[in-house]
């Protein structure tokens, strides 16, 4: 307001607010805006602001649109037409003309190139009892493979992954959870390609036990109150029983060995989850050392009364060379690392570690400057060169879990899902251009784009539609 009224000059009202004239300048135009349009004559809305052709291209357009952007149903577009355009159309015809764009679709993914995919993401998901085989590049997020089968065993798997080393499928290694189909199926067709595993279902199997744990302790904390309270009361009328008493020693007994169990698992899972799965980390050999005595330990654990915690204990055992695989290929990225630059492994080892300390305490800056006076000039780049290779190691096929839940907003739509369907939704997903995200590269690309590193037509415009665009 001091800026419009020019009571104060520019440069003061900078120096005072320590600003530059420039944001000076700029804010003032903002406020200047904002008063014209809030005290200038209100704009006529029954105003014609553009004509639109509409043709039956453009309204099939609209169709697609409707259903793929807007996750509307085939009854919702019948009464939007009806209702905006006084147009009656039939669910039939809606149907056909996603039909007739999905043949269009499903002859694009199966042309595309798969060679640019270094790290595969596989997993299995599903619409009520119907699996769904899903793939997905780990770095652009380009979903290869969504396709809904009757089983999922291991030729399924082998027969759909040797469609995809059709289309030029080679990754260097691909992630998946334990699963006996999708593991035999890619042994099968797939047998030099690692498949390394998930370390994020191994995370949730834990957290749901050891939570679970932490409820019934929570329970039997309550029970072992209600029982004081109703022998104080009794006391009060001289009424206390010899049941009463023995009652209450079971359950503070119980109550001792639940919060016990649910400790010592909570501690177990945060060794697990901070010292052994964390990505900046110690080296495979030490974390294979901490993951067997949490094995053990948890073992030590193992009774009757928790069957599942001896079901954790026998997944821990069977998948720790899978679970740790990541380990190794962060190790031989680090080693690439201290051959480039000339450095000890155990110098780029603590620049990775430092990784681990959070950017805003105080332990990470003082090791900051610590690593920075020994590595004096080479220290930037290190650090540039680690933080790029913990970027591209995943750990995880959760970006299937990411698909999945964009994938409910069209599925819920549906009883059934068919071929034609999940291949349009593919294409879509795969073509449509990211408006934000949190990883900065992606945002303005589709996972096409990033994947291939060349740009695309619109999708609607590879279907062969022509946008409408105002003159």
């Amino acid at each position: 307001m001091q800026a419009l009224s020019k009571s104060e000059s520019v440069s003061h009202l900078a120096a005072d607010f320590q600003v530059s004239r420039k944001f000076v300048y700029q804010q003032a135009h903002k406020a200047k805006q904002a008063l014209d349009e809030s005290f200038g004559p209100a704009a006529d809305e029954a105003e014609v602001l553009f004509h639109l052709p509409v043709t039956k291209t453009w309204l099939f357009q609209l169709i697609l649109a409707l259903v793929l952007i807007c996750h509307c149903s085939y009854r919702g577009v019948v009464e939007l037409f009806g209702d905006l355009f006084d147009l009656h159309i039939s669910i039939g015809t809606i149907h056909n003309r996603l039909q007739s764009a999905s043949m269009i679709a499903t002859g694009i993914n199966e042309s595309q190139d798969l060679s640019g995919i270094d790290v595969g993401l596989h997993d299995e998901i599903f619409q009520g009892s119907q699996p769904v085989l899903a793939g997905v590049d780990a770095a652009s997020t380009y979903c290869y493979l969504l396709q809904g089968v009757e089983k999922r065993d291991e030729e399924t798997w082998g027969w759909y992954l040797l469609e995809k080393i059709e289309q030029g499928f080679t990754p260097d290694y691909t992630i998946g959870d334990g699963g006996q189909g999708l593991r035999a199926g890619q042994k099968a067709v797939m047998p030099e390609t690692p498949c390394h595993g998930d370390v994020f279902h191994m995370q949730r199997q834990f957290a749901t036990i050891a939570n679970s744990l932490s409820r019934q302790a929570k329970g039997a904390t309550s029970r072992r109150r209600q029982l004081e309270q109703k022998i104080a009361k009794a006391r009060l009328t001289h009424q206390v029983t010899r049941q009463m008493r023995s009652r209450l020693g079971h359950a503070r007994q119980k109550e001792r060995k639940l919060i016990s169990l649910a400790r010592d698992l909570k501690t177990l899972r945060q060794w697990l989850c901070h010292d052994v799965f964390e990505l900046a980390g110690p080296s495979l050999e030490v974390r294979q050392e901490l993951y067997d005595f949490i094995v053990t330990e948890l073992q030590k654990l193992e009774c009757k009364q928790h069957p599942a915690i001896r079901t954790l204990c026998k997944a821990l055992r069977k998948q720790r060379d899978d679970l740790l695989a990541f380990a190794g290929v962060l190790d031989r990225k680090l080693a690439a690392i201290a051959r480039s630059f000339s450095l000890p492994m155990q110098t780029v080892r603590e620049v990775c570690l430092l990784f681990r300390k959070r950017p805003t305490s105080n332990p990470y800056w003082e090791r900051w400057n610590q690593l920075h006076s020994q590595l004096s000039g080479q220290f930037h780049g290190v650090m540039e060169a680690v933080a790029e290779a913990l970027k591209q190691t995943p750990r995880a096929s959760s970006l299937v879990e990411n698909l999945n839940s964009r994938l409910r907003n069209y599925f819920f739509l549906r009883r059934s899902l068919s071929d034609s369907y999940l291949s349009l939704l593919q294409f879509f997903l795969n073509h449509r251009r990211f408006m934000r995200s949190q990883v900065t590269e992606r945002v303005g690309k589709s996972p096409r784009e990033l994947m291939t590193g060349d740009a695309h037509p619109h999708w609607l415009e590879m279907l062969g539609f022509q946008r409408f665009q105002r003159a």
